[in-house]
């Protein structure tokens, strides 16, 4: 028999905050993070951003060297520790739990990579740093967080594009449900506001390149939207099974994913959810609220509002929606993570985040949205995400009743 999965730990690193109280408040102001970066040549071109204010790696891992591990690895393990925090474990507990570490990140180190290009070829092949190779990969973040535990865990690194947090987390629940571990520590990280990736992303005009109102470029599912903004941030959540003494901020339910194929891209979440609906043993019309995608760009988001169509239907004006990525960006790998862990505290406290930015309804995309936060009490939540590569992923969280 398969095990319910609950959620007993969150941490989230994130431009609206750091740590579960603090991005709970910060996500549910109508306040985009979103500014220009200004530490790279003007020549370039226009970057901008939503990074993480304040974080410190030696706040909570005083043992590690910054200069050491890169960015998308530091924001990872930060997440982690408050996740295990969150959730009241000790290393020990963890230890006897057959636990599991799994991650998504889309991207490596690209930074850490040129810079270490750049070395060798000012400076020559004796100037090549071992360390590139391991610290720019995605699997230092599972790892890293291994070598915090100290115990035995199997690690698995997801890449699925955009899609590589959500996925991690389904399957986590997954491993979790089948009784192959009876914790996991799983999520997504990312890192990508450094000149490269950003130079890239303006080039494939994925990110705006217009300097006028930068704290309103991100606008999800607006009328006047152009494309997405690149955030920054990491979000690890604790799963466990029913009979675990913590009590539970929410159920992990249903989870499925599904390709575009020939379809637009986004259309494929219409798959992914029937997938994930069908795991979790729920009609459509039992859900009550959705966390969508909605990076703010042109096509994609309307593409995701026709996918929503196909599975709802008439009955999708009533359900409320949001999208967070006006007020944080997306974090790629992460946003997915985030946006659970934000559902998962929406369940408990009766809250939905704003669509921060939206204002002008786009007849393409006809959406229950707001821009102020909502009190609401949703029951049943569905958590979407999108990759460039056409991954799609869908979650099914459900509200926990209180212990």
């Amino acid at each position: 028999m398969r095990r319910r999965v609950k959620i007993t730990g969150i941490g989230p690193v994130t431009p609206a905050g750091i740590g579960r109280e603090a991005f709970f408040r910060g996500i549910n102001e109508s306040v985009s993070r979103v500014h220009a970066i200004t530490r790279f040549d003007p020549e370039a071109g226009t970057f901008m951003g939503a990074e993480v204010a304040g974080f410190d790696l030696k706040e909570y891992a005083p043992e590690e060297n910054p200069r050491r591990v890169s960015r998308h690895t530091q924001l990872g393990l930060v997440a982690a520790i408050l996740a295990i925090r969150d959730a009241g474990l000790t290393i020990e507990e963890i230890g006897r739990l057959n636990p599991a570490v799994i991650t998504g990140t889309s991207i490596m180190d690209i930074d850490r990579i040129s810079r270490g290009v750049q070395v060798v070829a000012q400076k020559g092949p004796r100037y090549s740093m071992a360390s590139t190779i391991y610290e720019s990969s995605v699997v230092s973040v599972p790892g890293k967080i291994s070598n915090y535990l100290g115990v035995p865990a199997r690690m698995i690194a997801v890449q699925t594009s955009c899609c590589s947090g959500l996925d991690a987390l389904g399957q986590a629940a997954d491993l979790v449900a089948e009784g192959q571990c009876d914790l996991a520590i799983a999520g997504g990280s990312e890192a990508p506001l450094s000149f490269h990736p950003l130079l890239e992303f303006n080039a494939a005009e994925l990110s705006p390149t217009n300097d006028s109102e930068i704290p309103r470029s991100c606008r999800p599912f607006d009328l006047w939207r152009s494309t997405g903004v690149l955030g920054e941030g990491a979000a690890m959540l604790i799963l466990e099974p029913e009979e675990s003494p913590r009590p539970a901020y929410a159920w992990i339910s249903g989870y499925g994913y599904a390709s575009d194929g020939n379809q637009l891209a986004g259309e494929g979440i219409a798959d992914a959810a029937r997938i994930a609906l069908a795991n979790a043993s729920r009609r459509a019309d039992e859900v009550d609220y959705i966390c969508a995608w909605g990076p703010g760009h042109r096509a994609i988001d309307t593409n995701e509002s026709t996918a929503l169509r196909h599975i709802f239907g008439a009955q999708l004006a009533n359900i409320p929606v949001c999208s967070i990525k006006g007020a944080i960006g997306t974090a790629l790998a992460a946003a997915g993570a985030i946006e659970l862990a934000s559902v998962a505290l929406s369940l408990r406290h009766g809250q939905i985040p704003p669509t921060v930015n939206w204002e002008t309804p786009d007849p393409q995309c006809p959406l229950n949205l707001h821009g102020q936060a909502r009190y609401l009490s949703p029951q049943v939540a569905m958590v979407n995400a999108h990759g460039l590569s056409g991954s799609n992923a869908v979650i099914i969280a459900e509200k926990a009743c209180p212990r």
